[in-house]
């Protein structure tokens, strides 16, 4: 990558980084008008790691913990809101994969349109589709579609995800090899 195209991911990484902030922010104030303080603690940053990264599993031998491809890959949820569809609500979140991580085989229970902030990503489907994603790349993954992320850069991949979900099932459900 040339200084100039460098220069521009930078920009684009800049500002959606403030944009970001701003939308916490609006929701931040929307809530302390129509809910609470305690709904806005409750909105604040939430990040949950993925079920693998919670549990080592120990191993016997030289190394005390079993390699695990989805550690410190995180989910920080930025707004949660109804959806005019009865039944549906709409979420965004931004996901991080570091490098050489993975985010593991799960699906949603609606669809989810994303963008790549910043990285290289394998976006593998259960079908053997492969996608390759770069920074600046949309993609649609379908209702209940099976799909891993798996970042191929050299950075921590930076992806915003919105899902319109069915709002009495987890936002995502993992599935083993």
């Amino acid at each position: 990558m040339n200084r100039r195209a460098a220069a521009r991911v930078h920009r684009r990484e800049t500002q959606f980084r403030l944009l970001i902030r701003e939308f916490i922010m609006l929701d931040r104030r929307s809530l302390l008008r129509t809910s609470g303080v305690a709904a806005a603690g409750a909105l604040g940053a939430v990040t949950s790691a993925s079920p693998a990264e919670a549990s080592s599993t120990p191993s016997h031998g030289r190394h005390s913990f079993v390699h695990d491809p989805t550690a410190g890959v995180t989910r920080t949820l930025l707004q949660e809101n109804p959806s005019p569809a009865k039944g549906w609500k709409t979420v965004q979140t931004l996901v991080e994969i570091p490098r050489r991580r993975e985010s593991g085989r799960h699906s949603h229970p609606g669809v989810e349109v994303g963008y790549i902030v910043r990285g290289d990503v394998s976006m593998e489907f259960d079908d053997g589709t492969t996608l390759r994603l770069r920074t600046g790349d949309p993609f649609f993954i379908p209702s209940g579609t099976i799909h891993n992320a798996r970042n191929i850069g050299r950075e921590t991949t930076m992806m915003l995800s919105t899902y319109v979900v069915d709002e009495t099932k987890p936002l995502v459900t993992t599935h083993a090899h």
